[in-house]
């Protein structure tokens, strides 16, 4: 353990696996007094894991409180925990589950810690969002869309508390060896494989570490996804017809 730590309390949702217990050992590793939230019945890496529905505004709100009483002002906040839910255009339920989770879960953390994070004038917000949410996962609408609403959550926060002394940074890895990936049917790890390399999660980790120091917004831990939205971006025609192939080889 350094002898300073980079960042002092960190919190980590989505904390008892995958990217986020990846986030949450890294982090600690670094010296960060690190907290992690998540459902009930988990438990996580680090000094304290708080069970807490992060899509409950008020209950991530008293969970905050409860960390920065424990262990001290929040530092770093990764807000990294994501469902997917929903094959095609999925259902109601679907939707709402996924827009309470990779929207408004955000919008509640940072209702909860940037003001204090400007305040201080010291800080650093992560949005997990996806490659999704910059390209597209074809098997899901709801995982798709809202995982484009998570990156626009960053944006609107890196405009907003950007020049406050706060980095924001917005993750968009692709395929991660997570237990969401391992759950998924025959037909989705097909597509998942057809995206490229799938990665460790302390990869990932590896990743957010490199931009918190650097302060770049976009974490890309599979390059090519800058190349891939570069693309899109410049004939978005051309790129939905090679969209449309790729899912008739699937």
């Amino acid at each position: 353990m350094p002898e300073q730590p980079e960042w002092g309390v960190a919190v980590v949702t989505g904390g008892a696996s995958g990217i986020g217990a990846a986030l949450a050992g890294r982090l600690s590793a670094g010296g960060s007094r690190v907290a992690t939230f998540d459902l009930p019945g988990t438990e996580g890496p680090g000094e304290l894991h708080v069970e807490v529905d992060v899509t409950d505004g008020p209950a991530v709100a008293a969970a905050v409180a409860r960390v920065e009483a424990a262990l001290g002002p929040v530092e770093v906040y990764c807000s990294n925990a994501g469902i997917a839910a929903g094959r095609g255009l999925g259902d109601d339920g679907d939707w709402e589950r996924s827009w309470a989770v990779h929207v408004m879960a955000h919008v509640h953390a940072a209702r909860a810690v940037l003001p204090g994070m400007a305040g201080r004038g010291r800080g650093s917000f992560v949005v997990t969002a996806s490659a999704a949410g910059l390209l597209m996962m074809m098997q899901s609408a709801p995982y798709t869309v809202t995982k484009h609403a998570s990156v626009a959550v960053a944006e609107w926060l890196a405009v907003e508390y950007g020049g406050r002394g706060v980095t924001l940074h917005c993750l968009a890895p692709q395929g991660v060896r997570t237990p969401m990936v391992a759950g998924g049917d025959e037909r989705s790890r097909r597509e998942l494989d057809a995206s490229g390399e799938i990665i460790q999660p302390a990869e990932v980790a590896e990743a957010v570490v490199a931009a918190l120091r650097s302060g770049e917004f976009l974490v890309t831990p599979h390059p090519q996804v800058r190349d891939y939205e570069a693309a899109k971006v410049a004939d978005r025609t051309a790129w939905l017809a090679r969209m449309r192939r790729l899912r008739a080889r699937l």
